[in-house]
């Protein structure tokens, strides 16, 4: 039987090439270029732009055909990441971001920063407290956002705070505060003192508080983008691409404008008869944003609130003046990501993608989800992040977590968890697909320590080991060659193991004695059992308190439990019997 063969793959998620896989089928990397880790297209597709930030430098600035860097006007004094790339300096910030990105050197860092494919938002003000730099782009790994914030009936500063720490500890890579009631000043500025990622804002929030949006002027817009400035937030959302002209495509949608900051500026153009004063006031604010190093998060008011109003008029001809927004702050020299969709059925996700990567050049994507159903509330944070993989596989940087409560209420500590889990699954099966250098790495590492039936291995390079160490001792206690799935009989990993002609199971840095008594359930673990509501208390305490003696094994001895002690009925027999 002749063997199947694979086309040329151009990358490989695996730094050791390791298994049996042929890598990635995604795009050869074209760091450098408009397809960094990007996935062939479908036929009918948009091609990505010619154009980058480049495109669109400053009055007075030129290209050095020698150098390939920009020669700004004399006594020009840079402030921000995309200045500095454009002058070819690499900052503190870009070299960092190298650190933490393995696969990128610096100096490529600074070429995707100048070509507006990467954005680095680090405030200069937030720099000056604990903030640990990081970056958004095509080139570098996929990354997660979650949303955080109080509102008016629900939540304070301290539990804001938690929860704050609470995303950080389950891998959210930036956190946008969202919000709308208590001391909002004294929240963010607590936020941002005490986080070691990004901050974003939706400063139109602050804005009204107090106030109708009819009353919104001109002045307090600029003031109060400011103040936030000043704080220290790392990047902002504006709503600066609902136009008056987009207005009437919303009158037939299902659900209308579901942005908070895309209805309250629809409500004001209508109440004035005038164009969206964030779009007018547009370069007055990316003066601002450019003093301090803010980067934009180009708002998409009208995103779509369920699949019915997905790829319509409304949200096609936004993106279209998100575009030229983008254009602008660039000319400013504002950094700039792009924010999408929003609810979008799964085979219109691509389309969405790639047309932003057309109309904005680059500009890394920033997008909720999307949601790919709308019939789940309750586990929206799956219906999304089935989308966001898709959308990051697809060319999306940064995905915006959705939690269990999305649509219901405001997220508590747990839903913060269950969001941040999902979104870090989404952008991690998105960057393996990609294939961009060393995403697969720590999946090996754990392939082969579950061949080698190493528990307390596998839960070390599990993204949850207290989750993985409960789930497991909730069935069966003790780390031996099998576990209660299958049992010992039954068990293809112990099976694979013992036959000769297979590595399976075989790595000598993965071997360790048989069989081992696992430690005591920690509180931590105690309280994922409870919360399962499979156990009883009793039976809690049992695993929380369990010793070596419990199970019949002195020091240095097995416990009566292990299939190579006892013949494999006995084994089986303590396994039913618990």
């Amino acid at each position: 039987m002749a063997s199947t063969s694979y086309p040329p793959l151009g990358n490989n998620p695996s730094t050791g090439a390791e298994g049996t896989s042929p890598g990635s089928f995604a795009n050869p990397p074209d760091i450098g270029g408009p397809l960094s880790f990007s996935s062939p297209d479908t036929p009918g597709m948009p091609p990505a732009s010619p154009k980058t930030a480049w495109d669109f430098m400053p009055a007075g600035w030129t290209r050095d055909d020698a150098s390939g860097f920009a020669v700004a006007p004399e006594g020009f004094e840079p402030i921000t990441q995309l200045e500095h790339a454009r002058l070819g300096k690499i900052t503190p910030e870009m070299e960092r971001v190298a650190e933490r990105e393995p696969h990128l050197g610096a100096a490529q860092v600074r070429d995707e920063v100048a070509a507006g494919r990467m954005v680095i938002p680090a405030n200069r003000v937030h720099l000056g407290y604990q903030l640990d730099p990081m970056a958004i782009g095509r080139a570098s790994l996929t990354k997660v956002n979650a949303n955080m914030g109080a509102s008016p009936i629900s939540s304070g500063m301290d539990e804001e705070i938690e929860k704050l720490q609470w995303a950080e500890k389950w891998g959210g890579d930036t956190v946008m505060d969202l919000s709308t009631g208590g001391d909002l000043d004294a929240c963010r500025e607590a936020i941002i003192g005490a986080s070691t990622v990004p901050i974003g804002t939706v400063p139109i929030y602050s804005m009204i508080i107090g106030k109708r949006i009819e009353d919104l002027d001109e002045k307090a817009i600029l003031e109060g983008i400011e103040h936030q400035a000043k704080q220290g937030v790392d990047y902002m959302t504006v709503h600066a691409g609902v136009l008056q002209e987009h207005l009437a495509f919303v009158e037939k949608r299902l659900i209308g404008i579901v942005s908070r900051g895309g209805s309250l500026l629809a409500k004001w153009m209508i109440a004035h008869g005038k164009q969206n004063p964030m779009y007018t006031l547009w370069g007055d604010i990316c003066q601002i944003l450019r003093r301090y190093d803010v980067t934009f998060s180009i708002g998409d008011g009208l995103r779509p609130g369920g699949l019915a109003d997905a790829t319509d008029a409304a949200q096609l001809g936004e993106l279209e003046a998100l575009g030229e927004l983008t254009e602008a702050a660039w000319q400013h020299g504002v950094q700039v990501m792009v924010e999408g969709p929003g609810h979008v059925p799964f085979d219109q996700i691509e389309y969405n993608m790639k047309l932003q990567r057309r109309l904005c050049h680059g500009a890394p994507f920033y997008v909720l989800g999307p949601l790919v159903t709308d019939i789940f509330p309750g586990y929206d944070h799956i219906t999304s992040c089935i989308g966001a993989t898709a959308a990051a596989y697809h060319g999306a940087s940064m995905l915006c977590y959705v939690t269990p409560k999305e649509h219901l209420g405001l997220p508590k500590k747990d839903d913060v968890k269950q969001g941040c889990v999902a979104y870090k699954i989404a952008a991690h099966a998105a960057d393996v697909a990609l294939g961009i250098p060393g995403a697969r790495d720590r999946d090996d590492e754990l392939t082969k320590a579950r061949a080698a039936l190493n528990w307390e291995k596998h839960f070390e390079l599990s993204f949850d080991p207290d989750l993985a160490r409960a789930y497991h001792d909730e069935d069966l206690d003790v780390d031996t060659d099998f576990c209660a799935m299958c049992g010992h009989d039954w068990c293809s990993v112990r099976i694979s193991k013992e036959i000769v002609q297979f590595v399976s199971g075989k790595d000598e840095t993965y071997k360790w004695d048989l069989p081992k008594i696992s430690e005591a359930l920690s509180p931590e673990q105690q309280a994922i059992l409870e919360q399962r509501g499979v156990l009883a208390p009793e039976e809690i305490h049992r695993l929380a308190g369990k010793t070596r003696s419990a199970m019949g094994a002195q020091t240095g001895e097995k416990a009566d439990c292990h299939s190579d002690y006892v013949e494999p009925e006995t084994a089986q027999d303590l396994q039913d019997g618990k």
